[in-house]
């Protein structure tokens, strides 16, 4: 009976262990829960979405795969971008951006200048995102990865 009740206690112990282990892994060193920066945001990273784009009155579908180079301080460099609209594929040149990423909640902006406007969603150790076009006309979103 009495290690029946020890095995009961340590599994008890090792539940209680294991549901406050993610809290410690996510917190930072003062213990207080991880807030997003464009610090966040560093190292190579691949861009894939889908979705539909306005073209001649018309919505027409729409993806890209892009590497994307975040540099930790609010800006990013797109080193190669494949784009296809409505079956037209082209390769885009490389090209700058900005981004913005404030406070506690993890989202944020991005701006491929001058006129291609997403809302950004990150994990809060930088390793996922997720992007959704905001300019009038699109329907896009898709993921962002953290290449290892």
């Amino acid at each position: 009976m009495s290690s029946n009740r020890t095995r009961l206690a340590a599994a008890s112990a090792l539940c209680a262990l294991g549901m406050t282990l993610p809290g410690f892994a996510l917190a930072d060193k003062d213990g207080k829960d991880p807030e997003c920066s464009p610090r966040t945001l560093h190292g190579a990273y691949l861009f894939s979405a889908t979705g539909f784009t306005s073209a001649s009155g018309a919505m027409v579908p729409k993806a890209i795969v892009e590497r994307i180079d975040f540099n930790g301080d609010g800006t990013l460099h797109v080193t190669g971008a494949t784009v296809s609209i409505n079956g037209n594929v082209f390769r885009s040149p490389p090209g700058d951006a900005t981004y913005d990423l404030p406070g506690p909640s993890c989202v944020g902006t991005l701006t491929f200048n001058p006129s291609l406007h997403f809302d950004i969603f990150v994990s809060p150790n930088g390793h996922d995102l997720t992007m959704i076009q905001t300019d009038t006309g699109n329907v896009f979103q898709g993921k962002v990865t953290r290449l290892k």
